[in-house]
């Protein structure tokens, strides 16, 4: 049996954990808001019309921050339509996923569902469509506590204390061409500069997000950082980055090695705002807002969920519903692993996204709410993984793939928390054939035993949770764990994910 050797030391931290780091991402598109987290008919159903079994699995999820209400949607969406009396709230079309908005749910009954979750509001202003003025008028009627028209207005909708919104997005995916008022970096990066510049005027408590590539692959990926930065440095806080993943063409092997493509970006947009820090001889630090990545099979969307047609806008359509197998959760776990490799330098990101669309929660309308596979990934890293993530010594088996070329089978990252003692190890294997041997030197942690185990595994690696199974695919216990003489050693299923807690 192939084997590995990770050597942990509390002393060595890449950075302390952001808890913002497990933020979510709820955006207007398919079933997501209407018959997701809000169905008024529900059996289930609060007084507002909110699913109270989403909101309880919302909560086990452990969600720090949720970014809204979009995603490309924001690039056509006028704030204002989503507050005030619901009667009075116009119908538009949501030319981005060619659909109809009601505008049923806006900014005070979804911040009323975050209060329910416990989750903290991250909004994202339109600069596809509109500009700074409208951005500002935003900012105000969310943040401003009284004394002017705006404000008031929000007063009158029933929201004395203003919502005291922390992060804002400049945007969203403005280098796409299929972005509603897609622009150029440099275009993109002045208004993106006016805007911050306008926004802290009102507000210089808010930390704003500029637009990085929506994907390491776009043709102007790394130029388009350097140009955007160079306008807007001095003016934010942080640069976005999105990134989906998807097997290809029955690629296992490369699949289950995203995590290197994931790593690699994220080190690339690093080095190119440090760049431009160095250019500007700033001594302040960009750091990333991964605000958008997951599992996305883009590609069914395109051929088989796209909906087209002049006289055809549905409300609420079944869009990016897709269905996740074991091993679409053993590379969302390495996700995890590489965004807490990288805690210096990302210290936001938002799981795209929550509920039914490309999501870890499913609903049925009238019916039940369900884990898919990629829940517990989550559930389990946001819950254990706290204090500061470690520099690791990874020594391990290598295999080759057709996109990424030879890469470790064996991933990981550990945690540890000097205020309570305990150390969180997170593993995956991606040998699809061989079950793998680890070796944890835990000498420098002390007198340690282990607390939990979590592996995420099944013979079939393409196992899933449905409507007809929805506990088809949990974690197990993973018996193999034993620790002596200061080593600890796990056995890893083919195709896995596995979390210890030590303490």
């Amino acid at each position: 049996m192939p084997s590995a050797h990770l050597t942990i030391d509390p002393h060595f931290e890449v950075g302390r954990i952001d808890r913002r780091v497990f933020g979510g991402f709820v955006e207007h598109l398919g079933r997501h808001v209407y018959d997701g987290i809000y169905e008024p008919g529900h059996p289930a159903a609060d007084a507002e019309g909110f699913r109270t079994d989403v909101v309880e699995l919302v909560r086990e999820l452990g969600v720090s921050t949720i970014r809204y209400p979009g995603g490309n949607f924001v690039s056509g969406f006028r704030w204002e339509d989503s507050v005030g009396p619901r009667e009075e709230r116009p119908r538009r079309l949501d030319l981005a996923w060619h659909s109809t908005e009601t505008n049923e749910v806006g900014l005070h009954e979804f911040s009323s569902w975050l209060d329910k979750v416990g989750s903290e509001l991250m909004l994202a202003v339109n600069l596809g469509t509109r500009g700074t003025l409208e951005a500002l008028d935003l900012l105000e009627y969310a943040n401003l506590a009284g004394g002017t028209a705006l404000s008031q207005r929000r007063i009158d909708n029933g929201r004395t204390d203003a919502f005291g919104v922390r992060m804002w997005c400049l945007g969203n995916e403005m280098d796409g061409p299929w972005q509603l008022g897609h622009r150029s970096a440099d275009d993109y990066g002045k208004i993106a500069s006016q805007t911050a510049k306008a926004m802290r005027q009102l507000d210089p408590s808010i930390e704003l997000v500029v637009c990085g590539s929506s994907s390491a692959h776009m043709p102007t990926f790394g130029e388009w950082e350097r140009v955007v930065l160079t306008h807007a440095y001095d003016d934010v806080d942080y640069i976005s980055c999105h990134a989906y993943y998807e097997e290809k063409d029955g690629d296992l092997g490369s699949f289950l090695a995203s995590a290197v493509d994931m790593d690699g970006f994220i080190e690339t947009v690093v080095a190119t705002a440090d760049h431009v820090k160095a250019v500007r001889g700033s001594d302040k630090t960009v750091n990333i807002s991964f605000d958008e990545w997951n599992v996305w099979y883009l590609s069914r969307f395109q051929n088989v969920d796209k909906i087209e047609g002049l006289d055809n806008w549905p409300v609420a359509p079944r869009l990016l519903e897709d269905v996740y197998s074991v091993a679409d959760a053993v590379v969302f776990g390495n996700l995890m692993i590489s965004l807490l490799k990288h805690a210096d330098r990302v210290t936001s990101a938002s799981l795209a996204q929550l509920v039914n669309v490309i999501a870890p929660i499913m609903t049925e309308p009238g019916g039940p709410a369900w884990r898919q596979t990629t829940f517990f990934p989550f559930s389990i890293t946001s819950r254990l993984a706290q204090g500061a993530a470690l520099e690791l010594k990874l020594d391990a088996p290598t295999y080759e793939t057709k996109e990424y070329g030879v890469v470790p089978l064996v991933d990981a990252v550990a945690t540890h928390d000097a205020s309570t003692g305990r150390s969180a190890v997170f593993l995956v294997n991606r040998s699809t054939t061989e079950a793998l041997d680890v070796t944890v030197d835990v000498a420098s942690l002390g007198d340690v035993s282990v607390l939990e185990s979590h592996t995420l595994a099944d013979e079939d690696a393409y196992a899933k949770n449905t409507l007809a199974e929805p506990e088809r695919v949990a974690p197990h216990e993973n018996d193999s764990v034993r620790i002596e003489g200061g080593a600890l050693t796990v056995t890893l299923p083919p195709v896995s994910w596995t979390a210890l807690s030590l303490g």
